[in-house]
Parts: C-alpha cells; sequence; structure tokens
C-alpha cells in the first residue's frame, strides 16, 4: 500500500509538471482545446499527487499505532458503514438528477453557448443510463 501511494504522488507530480509545462510552450489563445487539456493535466495531476500524499502521511502517522491501523480496517469493512455510505451515494444521486436539470434549464435560459449544454445533457444522460444499467444488473443479480 505504501508503494502505491508512493506511485500515486509521483504520477500525480508528473502529470501536474506536464500539464504546466505544455501550458506554458503553448502560444498564447484564449480558446485552444489544447489548453484545456493541459489544463485537466494539471488538475489530475494536483489531485493524484493530493490523493498518493495523503495515504503516505496516514500511513506514516499510523506506523506505530497497528491497533488503530487494524481498528480503521475493520470499520471500512463494516456492514453498517458501507449500507451508509451506499445509502448516501443513492441519496447524493437523487438529488443530482434534479440539480443538473435544473442546471440544463437554467442553462437554456441564459443563453449559453450549444456547446456546453449539449455536454452537460451528454454527461446527465451517461449517468442516467449507468444508474438504469446497474438497476437491471442488480435485480437480475437478487
Amino acid at each position: 500500500m505504501k508503494h502505491r501511494n508512493l506511485m500515486t504522488a509521483v504520477l500525480g507530480i508528473m502529470l501536474m509538471l506536464a500539464g504546466l509545462w505544455a501550458m506554458k510552450q503553448l502560444p498564447v489563445q484564449e480558446n485552444s482545446w489544447l489548453r484545456a487539456i493541459c489544463g485537466m493535466l494539471t488538475a489530475l495531476g494536483c489531485g493524484w499527487f493530493g490523493h498518493g500524499l495523503a495515504g503516505l502521511v496516514q500511513n506514516r502517522i499510523l506506523q506505530p499505532y497497528p491497533e488503530i491501523r487494524q481498528q480503521m480496517a475493520i470499520e471500512a469493512a463494516d456492514e453498517r458503514n458501507i449500507a451508509v455510505a451506499a445509502r448516501a451515494k443513492a441519496r447524493a444521486y437523487d438529488v443530482m438528477t434534479f440539480v443538473f436539470g435544473a442546471l440544463m434549464v437554467a442553462f437554456v435560459f441564459m443563453q449559453v453557448d450549444l456547446v456546453p449544454i449539449v455536454m452537460l445533457v451528454c454527461t446527465y444522460l451517461f449517468v442516467e443510463i449507468t444508474g438504469i444499467w446497474y438497476r437491471i444488473r442488480y435485480e437480475r443479480e437478487m
């Protein structure tokens, strides 16, 4: 686990630096899709670095306390905690459905360009179709 966290942090730094370097090398254009990709690389690198670093710090802090580490592992695998997390995700999914719908309608009324609206609609449909697919899959399993 320690090596995975270290590799995640190193990969995050590399992606972040690659994104920043590429953004610096690009000619200054306000609406360049290459600049957007560089920004996404930088953001992804920052996220991976933060995740890896948090794991490394957690391992370092819990190293002298094996009983706390074992208690945390038990709590992570506890059925009640798993059920609570699944219920919270389900509630967030229900809320997200209405929030995304309202946001799409608001974008239309604000007369936002067509491309962001189409991207939002495609993302919305992807999430909803994924929810339907998993519901059918789980109903067949049970």
